[in-house]
């Protein structure tokens, strides 16, 4: 199936995920980093398939919410044909750090 969607990740989003990764660095095993980026990988192959499969977040803003595992979920916008990832959000945080 082709894929007709493009994701962007927003510059708030993309440094989660480094931090995120800085993290892992110290504290994970190289197993355990590559099991992560390829639950990332596989999820965001998942949401460019369809991405208005996953259930609003905040209905108000058109942010969605895809689990990427229990650690970590990506929130997103979708307009028209452009996946926008707004967070990449380590749920070990609190809630009210998540910037969206």
């Amino acid at each position: 199936m082709k894929n007709i969607y493009k994701v962007t990740w927003s510059n708030h989003a993309a440094e989660e995920l480094k931090n995120v990764f800085d993290y892992l660095e110290k504290n994970w095993t190289l197993k355990e980093k590559k099991q992560l980026s390829i639950k990332i990988e596989k999820s965001i192959e998942l949401l460019l398939l369809n991405p208005e499969m996953f259930p609003f977040y905040l209905p108000e803003k058109n942010v969605r919410k895809l689990v990427v595992s229990k650690l970590h979920t990506i929130y997103y916008t979708l307009n028209d044909r452009n996946v926008n990832i707004v967070s990449f959000f380590s749920n070990r945080m609190n809630p009210d750090n998540l910037k969206l």
